[in-house]
């Protein structure tokens, strides 16, 4: 019996259900929402090892089970490869969440397969990548903005950079969004070391790029009287995680990775405030599920944080900065109430997921092969 239904294959991620970050918090969001539409939704997943091609169902949601046998990222580039020659076996739209493998798109391509590209931030300019690394990002990101049939940006900035690479009409700006966080249990914060409302979160990878070094340095030059709550995993053995550990006062407690995603929601309502130091990329999906808990967000000052955050976010550049910051709003509580209004206004304004679910569905409806 033939399908009618309206069809799109998720590429470019680990799978669902989400376990893997951003995208794939993203792309199950868009996946249940359009299976709800009447969508028949596809989604290939990563397996490891050895193994045939198998196929099952989540929640109404088709998932392709592709295996790759190499380990890290060498694995990551198998999986992308046999996941696009799957895909262009069909007429299906395709979905492609990032741009690091694009290349292998001329695959679509050449079968007249439509892709719409999510071409996430400008990860080549990245300080932790190598020249090797950074040549093969640059390389693919202008082959995506160059196969692909449409190119989704998730921040105005990040539109501007794809029109120096492709056609204004050829881009779409849609952010990203997150749940709103009205309540959440604090029975877990006390096994923590935390107190509600007595300590700030800090939720980032331990990078040079997202300031948490500076973070640590600036929050530990005076006593507080609040905690520091980093979450993320550090070894000693890594030179900038070694650093960052060195800097810590003593009111800075690092949680290590955790995943436990109602905890880490509780972790942000209760937080007296967010730091988000991200120095690069486009709507970072962190600091946006930091505004719809409404947290007051202290941010470092760039392009990409200004139009997230907004004007009622406070910003800092390094870590005197970051200490002055703190310390004068430490001693103002009725501009952290207002900061708190304002993420959530901000958070309604444009990043509630039925705007962005919407958008999305409607701009896949336009690129639908007839």
């Amino acid at each position: 019996m033939l399908d009618l239904r309206p069809t799109v294959r998720i590429l470019g991620i680990r799978g669902l259900p989400a376990a893997h970050g951003g995208f794939e918090t993203f792309a199950e969001h868009l996946a249940l929402h359009l299976v709800a539409r009447g969508w028949r939704v596809v989604v290939y997943c990563q397996e490891d090892g050895r193994g045939a091609t198998t196929h099952d169902e989540w929640r109404g949601v088709e998932r392709v089970h592709i295996h790759a046998a190499a380990p890290g990222a060498r694995g990551t580039v198998q999986f992308d490869w046999r996941s696009i020659r799957d895909a262009a076996q069909h007429r299906d739209l395709c979905l492609t969440l990032g741009y690091n493998t694009a290349l292998f798109c001329t695959w679509l391509r050449l079968r007249d397969v439509p892709n719409v590209i999510n071409m996430d931030g400008i990860e080549w300019s990245r300080a932790k990548w190598g020249p090797l690394a950074k040549a093969w990002l640059s390389l693919n990101e202008r082959a995506g903005c160059r196969l692909g049939n449409h190119l989704v940006a998730d921040h105005p900035q990040i539109a501007e950079h794809l029109a120096t690479r492709a056609r204004t009409e050829k881009i779409t700006m849609i952010p990203y969004g997150a749940v709103p966080v009205d309540e959440a249990p604090h029975d877990a914060l006390p096994a923590l070391g935390l107190e509600a409302g007595r300590y700030l979160t800090l939720i980032a990878r331990p990078e040079p790029e997202n300031s948490v070094l500076e973070v640590v340095q600036g929050f530990s030059r005076a006593r507080r009287g609040v905690q520091l709550a980093v979450l993320g995993r550090y070894d000693p053995a890594v030179p900038y995680h070694a650093a960052v550990l060195a800097a810590a006062g003593p009111e800075v407690r690092f949680l290590g990775a955790i995943y436990d995603a109602p905890l880490v929601r509780a972790l942000r309502f209760h937080s007296l405030a967010y730091v988000h130091g991200h120095q690069v990329g486009g709507t970072n999906p962190s600091l946006v599920e930091a505004l719809g808990a409404g947290n007051a967000v202290l941010a470092h000052d760039n392009r990409f944080n200004r139009w997230v955050a907004g004007a009622a976010a406070q910003y800092f550049r390094d870590a005197a900065g970051f200490d002055e910051l703190l310390g004068r709003l430490l001693q103002d509580s009725e501009t952290q109430h207002e900061m708190r209004l304002a993420s959530r206004a901000r958070h309604r304004q444009a990043f509630t997921w039925e705007q962005v679910l919407d958008r999305y569905e409607a701009l896949l409806l336009q690129h639908q092969p007839t």
